[in-house]
């Protein structure tokens, strides 16, 4: 395993940031999901050797992060807060993180500032960088050494579309290249669109892990609302209404929108429903089909 948890705590003062966290996560990218003061950041700072923890373990590649210098080269991590020094360069700044950590190669420089794409801009100083560009400033001194692990503390906050788009392509290149890369958001459809691995923590705790779909499967009673369009749903409800998988009806024009508490169930056996009711379904959504609906009903719960 990349990481592993044994009992996590860490608090500030009075403040209670993990609480008991416990789990293990193997290689390639891992998304940390969680509202704000989900307990994200402090989760990352301790897996980046920065924060020791009040309680419980916390091991990284095999080994305890904290004050450990020589994992600490194995490990690359991105701040969600900037931490420049404005009148540097891009240049400068990346080559200065790279010696800090005793890299003396000034072709790894050239190489991170070719990975995120900010070789045009590398000689003007940070002051003048867009959102956008530091944040792949900060993905870039965390490449620089080629970490083995990677650590990205909400890499896509305020940029904008075209710029995620780019991240987002990034972090995946980096992924597909064999680096183990967790990264946190809050942004649940970022998320999906860079893994399937997710790791759910709200309020300081371990909500859930897996894939969308083994979230979706730790949860017997995750309800669906499907909305149902035929040419004719009155027929199609009187079929339904007598089901035991159906907990509500209603119909609004041609849509017949119907809850349940076995989705997969639902699915399953809608075909063969419309068939013995003689109706043709012309269109089926669910807003609750997906990982934000997910995530809203374990943290709601």
């Amino acid at each position: 395993m990349i990481l592993e948890a044994d009992r996590l705590s860490h608090w500030y003062g009075s403040v209670l940031a993990l609480n008991d966290v416990s789990l293990a996560l193997p290689p390639g990218i891992t998304g940390l999901l969680g509202p704000n003061g989900a307990g994200k950041t402090s989760f990352l700072r301790i897996a980046a050797g920065l924060v020791r923890p009040s309680g419980g373990s916390l091991r990284v590649l095999g080994e305890n992060p904290w004050c450990h210098s020589r994992l600490a080269k194995r490990l690359g991590y991105c701040p969600e807060q900037d931490g420049f020094f404005e009148w540097m360069t891009g240049r400068e700044f990346v080559r200065t993180l790279a010696r800090l950590r005793g890299l003396g190669s000034d072709s790894a420089v050239e190489q991170a500032l070719e990975c995120v794409r900010l070789q045009e801009v590398a000689n003007r100083a940070i002051r003048t960088y867009s959102r956008g560009m530091r944040q792949r400033l900060k993905i870039a001194q965390a490449v620089v050494h080629g970490p083995e692990f990677l650590i990205l503390d909400e890499p896509l906050t305020g940029t904008d579309p075209l710029v995620r788009q780019d991240l987002l392509e990034l972090i995946r290149k980096l992924g597909r290249e064999g680096r183990s890369l967790l990264v946190s958001s809050h942004v649940l459809h970022e998320v999906e669109a860079m893994t399937s691995q997710i790791v759910v923590l709200h309020r300081g705790r371990l909500v859930a892990i897996g894939g969308v779909e083994t979230i979706r499967g730790l949860i017997d009673l995750h309800p669906h609302t499907v909305r149902i369009r035929t040419n004719r749903p009155r027929e199609f409800a009187a079929r339904l209404v007598h089901c035991e998988e159906v907990l509500e009806l209603r119909i609004e024009e041609n849509v017949l929108e119907a809850r349940t508490r076995c989705p997969n169930d639902f699915y399953s056996k809608l075909p063969r429903w419309a068939l013995e009711s003689g109706c043709a379904i012309e269109e089926i959504t669910s807003e609750d089909d997906t990982l934000d609906a997910v995530f809203r009903y374990l943290t709601e719960r």
